[in-house]
């Protein structure tokens, strides 16, 4: 096992890796931006390094800065948490060739699974379902882009290979806007993501977001954790998870999560991920693999008992699975709020000083946050706060928790999204389970309007 690990992020994340290397009797070291000094985390830490100013591309995306950190604190492995360089190949590769152990998959894992074109194709070798598309990027020729998508079938949606995070892609409903989205959307691509490829897929009009976390070491030994759904979202970012998840058939997710853990066999993936699938008409289609931890493990870590973060670190040190797919039980139900420095319903951010802070507490209740009261959400990072779970023996009883919960949480000196949550909580839609991911847009445009008359 390790005996120091750098944590190459911040925020809840940062407290929950420095939580589970505790656990495991790791030492940590913490950086930090200049803005990001007074956070719990770096307090905690037994060392902490400032990498840089509050921009994030001087201090999270610093590359050298980092390295230079676990050199002089002589850690011996790096996590890199969720966003920033969590699913940055060169990252990895650097960390690596610098003499450390990148807590994650291999390079050349990150490089094939981030590009979204490259992923579908591995996926397909494996048996995993895809959305139907174009093989490969788009061609050049006008002629031939037309022909795909009528072969697809109006709506198609164009996507840029190296995209993520709803961004780089745009729906086209008609014959005469496929050109120039493509244009478009190739511009964007290149202005994001350094990569101007993009590629075609049919457009599903009310699929939901259903997910899959892998867990995988170094002897292509893996297994799968439980299904999520992440449907209740709003332009393409999560706002509320699940596991599991509520209405599918428990052989229908094991036949497709045997799958997931076959292609992390065959591709020779390493630590913990997650396949992103639509999921429409009783079929499940492949959209992305994240190859980090995911925001919403929480959910899955209490419906199954098992702790990834600590996984992640276990695998990335040699240990072998201890456990077989025999052994993973799903046993309760598991609801994930984000909560967020930000307007309920404009959403707006709220940065600016928290003046208190009361989280919740009670049977089947899980607080990951890395605020207190007097602590100060800075405005140049994501906005989410705090990860509020509930855990019930039913979903029934993990809703009521979690409405409990919202009423007694008390952030004071900002806004937040709580009243979005007690609001959707309460929603007749999402309590019978099984909205589309487009259901919550449906919904604040009809409040929207509402308020307009």
């Amino acid at each position: 096992m390790f005996e120091k690990v750098l944590i190459a992020n911040r925020g809840e994340i940062a407290l929950r890796v420095l939580r589970a290397c505790r656990e495991l009797g790791i030492r940590t070291v913490a950086v930090h931006s200049t803005a990001d000094a007074e956070a719990k985390y770096v307090k905690l830490a037994d060392e902490s390094v400032c990498i840089g100013p509050p921009a994030s591309q001087s201090s999270y995306l610093n590359i050298p800065a980092i390295i230079s950190a676990a050199e002089v604190t002589d850690a011996q492995a790096i996590h890199p948490g969720y966003g920033f360089l969590s699913e940055n190949a060169d990252f990895a590769e650097r960390v690596e060739k610098s003499g450390f152990v990148f807590i994650g998959p291999k390079a050349e894992t990150i490089r094939l699974m981030g590009d979204k074109v490259s992923a579908k194709s591995a996926m397909k070798e494996a048996g995993v379902p895809c959305v139907p598309g174009s093989e490969g990027a788009l061609p050049e020729d006008p002629q031939q882009i037309v022909k795909i998508a009528r072969e697809i079938g109006y709506p198609v949606i164009i996507k840029a290979a190296g995209g993520g995070g709803g961004r780089g892609m745009r729906v086209v409903h008609t014959e005469a806007a496929l050109l120039n989205a493509v244009t478009m959307t190739r511009s964007e691509a290149q202005a994001a993501f350094g990569n101007p490829m993009v590629y075609m897929e049919k457009f599903l009009e009310n699929p939901r977001h259903i997910e899959i976390q892998v867990l995988a070491d170094n002897y292509r030994n893996a297994v799968w954790l439980s299904e999520r759904d992440c449907s209740t979202q709003r332009r393409h970012q999560k706002v509320i998870e699940e596991a599991p998840a509520p209405g599918l058939h428990r052989r229908t997710i094991a036949r497709i999560g045997e799958r997931c853990a076959e292609a992390c066999r065959r591709i020779g993936y390493r630590g913990a991920g997650t396949f992103e699938f639509l999921y429409e008409n009783g079929e499940f289609y492949f959209i992305e693999m994240n190859t980090r931890v995911q925001v919403e493990h929480p959910v899955t870590e209490l419906v199954t008992g098992i702790d990834i973060v600590s996984a992640q670190i276990r695998i990335a040190a040699g240990e072998k699975l201890w456990f077989r797919q025999r052994d993973v039980e799903i046993r309760g139900h598991a609801i994930e709020c984000r909560i967020c420095a930000e307007d309920p319903f404009k959403f707006t951010p709220s940065p600016g000083k928290i003046v208190n802070w009361h989280p919740p507490g009670g049977p089947g209740i899980r607080v990951d946050s890395h605020v207190y009261s007097g602590y100060t959400v800075p405005p140049h990072y994501d906005s989410m706060i705090a990860k509020l779970i509930s855990y019930g023996e039913t979903r029934d009883q993990a809703i009521r928790r979690m409405r409990i919960a919202l009423s007694e949480m008390m952030v004071e000196g900002i806004k937040t999204n709580i009243p979005l949550h007690q609001d959707l909580l309460l929603d007749q839609n999402f309590i019978d389970g099984g909205a589309s991911i487009h259901y919550l847009e449906e919904k604040l445009a009809a409040r929207e309007e509402a308020s307009r008359k």
